[in-house]
């Protein structure tokens, strides 16, 4: 199996918006760990999760929330295999099973924001609060309807419940150590996945936007929600990851030092230069803010949810 180039690789790290490119990565990844990995089920969910993004799932609108969009879930469920390999060739073998719950658990970890034809209020982002555990009932109908085998339910229910911000991950009930390690690698790609994004701190625009909808957060404006995202990467970065999720974004340079024989954390070099061009950007006075966040046009993307442009 031959590599791809590191400046290759590393150019395309967070290009996830194309869902076949990055089933391609993720399987390629997989059979790095298991040459004969049988795809059938993973694949199916990662087909069902696209079409209900589109909206071509039966009973189910197309899911409008700007900020947990399909391609942030391609973000995470990306940085979840990749992950999962590190810890892989780091001398933490997974198995199959394994290996399908983290990918699945990674899809579907906010299909909650999703909205069945006849009940949609708003984007979805109105379920914020409680996303995940509307995710968690859709995953186990979803199961049924699609003759998943029995008990993958039981395993895939803590680790949803490990991408929720507002749960102390310790008193998550896993039934067995193996599944709270699997848990520890979907939190941790949940929150990288995302804030390693390139136009990271430009959807904060957006996501700002849907705490708003949901009556969320304690967020004076845009401005202050810029402010005091610096200190939740540092409670994040100290209680989540390095604490309850016990470090295990290390493991992601083991990937890249197999995938592209470089041992760099890529993903924790994009989050740090993230954070330090934010602390740039709060350090200007308010009116001077969105002028510098100007990667793909989001800024006025966001401006125009605020004030829909006025019709002749």
């Amino acid at each position: 199996m031959k590599k791809p180039t590191p400046s290759s690789e590393v150019q395309s790290l967070f290009a996830n918006s194309n869902p076949d490119e990055v089933w391609t990565k993720a399987a390629d990844i997989v059979r790095r760990m298991n040459p004969a990995h049988d795809f059938f089920l993973a694949h199916m969910a990662f087909d069902d999760v696209v079409r209900l993004f589109h909206g071509k799932y039966p009973g189910y609108c197309v899911i409008t929330t700007p900020y947990h969009d399909l391609p942030h879930t391609l973000d995470v469920f990306l940085c979840a295999v990749r992950l999962m390999h590190g810890v892989h060739v780091s001398g933490t073998p997974l198995t199959d099973n394994e290996i399908t719950w983290i990918m699945m658990a990674a899809l579907l970890h906010d299909i909650g924001y999703a909205q069945r034809h006849g009940e949609e209020t708003g984007t979805g982002a109105q379920h914020t609060q409680s996303h995940v555990s509307r995710g968690i009932k859709f995953m186990q109908s979803y199961l049924t309807e699609r003759h998943f085998p029995l008990g993958f339910a039981a395993h895939l229910e803590p680790m949803m419940l490990s991408t929720n911000p507002t749960l102390v991950f310790s008193e998550i009930d896993f039934p067995e150590a193996r599944t709270r390690l699997l848990g520890q690698i979907v939190g941790t790609a949940d929150l990288v996945g995302q804030m390693a994004d390139r136009t990271y701190l430009e959807k904060l625009l957006f996501l700002y936007l849907e705490f708003k909808e949901a009556h969320f957060g304690n967020y004076e404006n845009i401005h202050d929600m810029l402010r005091q995202t610096k200190g939740f990467y540092e409670l994040t970065r100290e209680k989540k990851l390095d604490q309850a999720f016990d470090g295990i974004y290390t493991r992601l340079a083991f990937h890249f030092k197999d995938y592209v024989g470089i041992e760099n954390n890529f993903y924790l070099e994009s989050i740090d230069k993230n954070i330090a061009y934010l602390s740039k950007v709060i350090s200007l006075n308010e009116d001077e803010h969105l002028s510098m966040l100007r990667r793909g046009g989001i800024a006025e993307k966001a401006q125009a949810l605020v004030e829909p442009a006025r019709q002749p």
